[in-house]
């Protein structure tokens, strides 16, 4: 292989993270040209409607999909949480690099952190996950969507059309973004539990060339990989979509696995929350499909059934 062409998104982190791949494939393999096939995809077009509206995250990988199977890419970088459980034939996501921060962060150009927001405040994400967990915490608060690419978030913040926003820590350290925002606070674990895959990439590849598979496999963190996949395990199992508000996050600790996850309705209601504990990294590979059974036999399908009709219930009109 003298050439490989990565797919990815056009926006600012999507290009930070694919110059960050290229790079270290450039590195390992000096004898191969990498290039940057950039796409514009559905998700980053369609701004003024929640994801869900317009058939989930999905819409932030289709189209470097479709690049890959026409043959105009051969690997695609993507944010892990973003890309759907089903993978189309032809394709394989073959690789997941090491996770960073998987924080949210809480911003304001008013509000040093969530507890000093007066009651009342306007909070701005677009996440029905966040959504859920802030209202948990503090039922008093509206919490109005936020679209746009990060830039355009913070420039609405800053105009003061929201008095804090919630985002992904990674993507503002990754982008050099926080030190222009007078406040930030980053969100514990325990109290804003992250999506599955948050904070990692996804390496998406054209499926059965040999050299592409090493390629990816040099990408590959094994502990991540575990991690991630007990993830998205549990999402696939529960039947969960980007219109259910769901957190579940695995972690690794002295060889130890645990996998902790909160499901409700996106106005913090209806909560259930359960952990799952392996013992041993090698015989924890199913801990996602186990708890994801333990939550369906609680009521998650039905608290999943009727979480969209609550989150959309503003924005989308009745059927006739």
């Amino acid at each position: 292989m003298e050439k490989l062409i990565i797919a990815t998104r056009a926006s600012d982190l999507a290009l930070w993270q694919a110059y960050h791949i290229k790079d270290r494939i450039e590195k390992a393999y000096p004898d191969i040209k990498v290039e940057l096939n950039k796409i514009t995809s559905n998700g980053d077009k369609v701004l003024d409607k929640p994801l869900a509206l317009i058939g989930g995250k999905g819409h932030f990988t289709k189209e470097l999909e479709d690049e890959m199977l026409a043959g105009n890419a051969h690997l695609a970088v993507h944010s892990l949480k973003d890309v759907p459980t089903f993978i189309p034939d032809g394709l394989e996501l073959a690789a997941i690099t090491q996770r960073q921060d998987q924080s949210d962060i809480f911003l304001s150009h008013k509000y040093k952190n969530l507890d000093e927001l007066p009651q009342g405040a306007v909070v701005g994400t677009t996440s029905l996950r966040r959504r859920m967990q802030l209202l948990k915490h503090r039922p008093d608060l509206q919490v109005k969507d936020l679209r746009g690419n990060v830039n355009t978030r913070l420039r609405k913040l800053k105009e003061g059309q929201y008095d804090a926003i919630i985002l992904a820590f990674i993507g503002l350290h990754r982008l050099d973004l926080l030190k222009d925002i007078p406040y930030t606070d980053k969100l514990s674990l325990e109290m804003m539990i992250p999506p599955m895959g948050q904070a990692a990439l996804g390496i998406e590849i054209v499926k059965g060339d040999e050299k592409l598979t090493q390629i990816a496999k040099m990408l590959n963190d094994e502990d991540t990989y575990l991690c991630t996949m007990i993830e998205r395990d549990f999402i696939s199992k529960i039947g969960a979509g980007c219109s259910a508000p769901v957190a579940c996050n695995a972690t690794i600790y002295n060889n130890v696995v645990t996998l902790r996850t909160m499901i409700g309705y996106p106005d913090g209601t209806n909560i259930i929350q359960k952990d799952i504990t392996s013992h041993s990294k090698e015989h924890s590979s199913n801990i996602g499909s186990v708890l994801a059974q333990l939550l369906i036999e609680e009521g998650a399908l039905d608290i999943l059934k009727n979480a969209e009709n609550i989150a959309f219930k503003d924005t989308r009109p009745d059927r006739i």
